[in-house]
Formats: structure tokens, sequence, C-alpha cells
């Protein structure tokens, strides 16, 4: 892709994320407590999931209608080789509980390699950005990796998936606490990636997670100097998801031994 097309993505990904952030903020203080059904066991639904996922997707089509788009509540097909990914609210159980840890997560992906990622709290009015080799930021100030280098000292978050064995969960729990690592959970992967690269956290580790949870922050850890997963491998895993790590790049290796999750020997600090 050339980089006037690239350029052209990056400017609409800007603007789409934030006016889908002020969408979401509006559903969001306008809720009432309690508003919401679940998809499945600790799998939250509210309709400004999908009410969020529909603005974006209109105003993608009207920009790109060749590129392929895929969303958490609406689907879509991951095989076209430009690809937008959407999660109109990542942190679910907490937009619907009334907690500001929420986002909209954008990201663009070409051939399986994401060029583009965009994570917006509204609540908070933190924007994220990154585009592949040439930057990362929050609120326009670029962002970079802790230098944390001991395990006990370091933060990390945990995500929670039914999509592993409880038993899988636990074993990779008691390995990080066995290492003395301080485990938190803020139950928004996306911004738990973002933390990550903005020096917040030290890692971050998923045994299961979707693309559109994921990819735009694993872009960010990349460009901020950290060390990420080996995840997508190709373009066709886009679709099925997989286990996520991203560290800052001093402590990945231990942290890597202790969720068995493969760091990519291509990207480090």
């Amino acid at each position: 892709m050339n980089a006037l097309a690239l350029d052209a993505r990056e400017t609409t990904l800007k603007e789409i994320l934030q006016q889908a952030g002020a969408l979401a903020l509006a559903h969001f203080k306008s809720r009432r407590p309690g508003e919401y059904t679940l998809k499945g066991a600790q799998d939250f639904l509210t309709e400004s999931d999908t009410m969020v996922e529909q603005y974006i997707r209109h105003k993608l089509k009207a920009a790109f209608p060749d590129d392929g788009i895929l969303g958490e509540e609406i689907g879509g097909q991951a095989d076209n080789s430009q690809l937008w990914i959407i999660d109109p609210i990542d942190g679910t159980a907490n937009f619907a509980r009334g907690i500001e840890h929420f986002c909209v997560v954008l990201a663009f992906v070409k051939d399986g390699v994401t060029l583009l990622g965009g994570i917006f709290n509204p609540a908070t009015d933190e924007l994220y950005l990154a585009r592949k080799g040439v930057y990362v930021e929050k609120n326009g100030m670029p962002l970079r990796v802790a230098t944390t280098s001991e395990l006990q000292a370091t933060s990390f978050e945990l995500g929670w998936s039914n999509r592993v064995t409880q038993q899988r969960y636990l074993d990779v729990y008691t390995a990080l606490l066995a290492s003395g690592v301080n485990i938190r959970r803020g139950a928004s992967g996306a911004l738990a990636l973002a933390w990550v690269a903005e020096g917040r956290t030290d890692g971050y580790a998923e045994l299961h997670m979707n693309a559109w949870d994921c990819l735009a922050g694993l872009l960010m850890v990349e460009e901020a100097g950290g060390m990420i997963c080996c995840f997508p491998k190709k373009h066709a895993d886009i679709a099925h998801g997989g286990a996520v790590l991203a560290a800052t790049p001093y402590i990945a290796p231990a942290l890597s031994e202790a969720t068995q999750i493969e760091l990519n020997p291509l990207v480090s600090y």
C-alpha cells in the first residue's frame, strides 16, 4: 500500500474513533444501571455496542468501499487483504456497570500486518494512536514502555477467557504469582495493552483473545519498544484469535515462560 493511501486511512481512523467515542460516551452517560444482557458467561452485551459498530461501519464503507470490515458484534469476513477490525466497546462489563474504563478500538490490517491502530477511552479523553514503523502516541505525546527489570517490581495484567480451561488459567496465574509478579485485572484487554505501551503496567497476557481486542494494542506496544507475541502469524489467523502477550523487554522472556505464550523474535527493544 502506498503512503498516500495509508495517510488517508490514518486520518479517517482518528476521526471515526473520536466520533464513535463521543457516541459511546453519550450512551454511557444516559444508561440506566443494570441495562444490559449476557451473550454468555461473563460476556456482557449492551445496545450501545451494536449502535457504535454500525456507525463505524457506515463511515468506513463510505470512505473505503473496497476494504473489508470485521467487527465484534456484526461480524464480517476476514479474507479481504485490506481489513478494518472494530471493537465498538471493549470493556463492556465496565461500561454496563458504570465504570469509566472502556474504549472504542479500531485497527487497519494489510496482508496480516497491522499498519494502523487506535484506542479511545472517551470517559477519560485518552486517545492512543499508532502507525507501524512511525509512531505511537497518547493525546499527541510519544509513548515508551516501562524500564522495569525485576519481576518482583512488575505490575502485570492477566485477562480471563472462557475459551480456555479454568485449569490452564489457574496454572498460569500460579506461575506468575510464584515469580513474584503483582497481578491485576482491569477488564479491558485493549486498554491493558495501551497501558503497557504507555508504561503504566509492565505486561499483559490473555490465553485467548480476539483480533478486535488486541491488534491495535499489540502494534502500540511494538512501536513503544516492547516485546509482543506471534499473533497473527498469518492473515487467516485473524478470524480465529489466539494467545496474546505483550511486555517490557527486560521481563518478557520470564513472562513468556510463565504463560507459555511464544514471543515474536523479530520484535524487540
